[in-house]
């Protein structure tokens, strides 16, 4: 990916907390057919290996984890919060008329081997650990325990666990970090006006980042 110096993002919990958070990741692989892409909820196990590693499952019909051989290297791309940026919210733009639209935005390539589980106790703890990550924050959370135990048998065999050994991840936070205080604080304000929260706090940690490091 592009990856200009200003926007790099190395630091581990920064691109841990955005597969964290925005956990759909797009699962890219180069079969015999082509090029291949499943949208599929991943779980980070950032103390796997040297690395860290993804599981998820995928539906036994789906023939991605038939297409790939055992150890192929794969992506993984996770998008965290984005946006479009109007020049018109940059007080800059009253003066010289200098400034043109952008989309800000959070993204982490997770570069890897790709393992296939067509086992069912390891299949049962993908599930267990997706719910109880996904159920957390629920009231009454539910559990796989809550369901017959025969209907979470067949349905547990409807799936295949996969497992992404990562090499390397690389993040990109695309934050209005090379503009002007005025400028970028503009931008966060307008968003947030908008709604646009998530998008315009990461502006803001962004800037905290860039003037302690000043």
């Amino acid at each position: 990916m592009y990856l200009p110096s200003q926007f790099a993002e190395t630091r581990p919990a920064q691109l841990h907390r955005v597969i964290q958070e925005h956990s759909l990741g797009m699962l890219v692989t180069h079969t015999a057919a082509g090029l291949d892409a499943n949208h599929l909820p991943f779980l980070l196990d950032a103390d796997h290996g040297t690395c860290g590693a993804l599981v998820a499952h995928v539906a036994r019909k789906n023939t991605v984890w038939q297409e790939v051989a055992d150890g192929d290297e794969v992506l993984v791309v996770f998008r965290g919060v984005q946006g479009y940026i109007s020049p018109s919210w940059y007080p800059g733009k009253q003066d010289t008329h200098r400034r043109v639209p952008t989309w800000n935005y959070e993204v982490v390539h997770a570069h890897g081997t790709i393992h296939v589980h067509d086992d069912a106790t390891y299949v049962r703890g993908v599930v267990a650990r997706l719910t109880r990550q996904h159920e957390a924050s629920e009231p009454r959370p539910w559990k796989m325990g809550d369901a017959p135990s025969d209907y979470i048998a067949d349905q547990l065999s409807h799936i295949v666990g996969i497992e992404i050994r990562l090499t390397h991840l690389e993040g990109k936070r695309k934050l209005n970090q090379h503009h002007e205080t005025r400028d970028r604080e503009g931008a966060i304000h307008a968003l947030e006006d908008r709604g646009n929260t998530g998008l315009a706090e990461a502006m803001r940690q962004a800037a905290t980042s860039l003037h302690q490091e000043r």
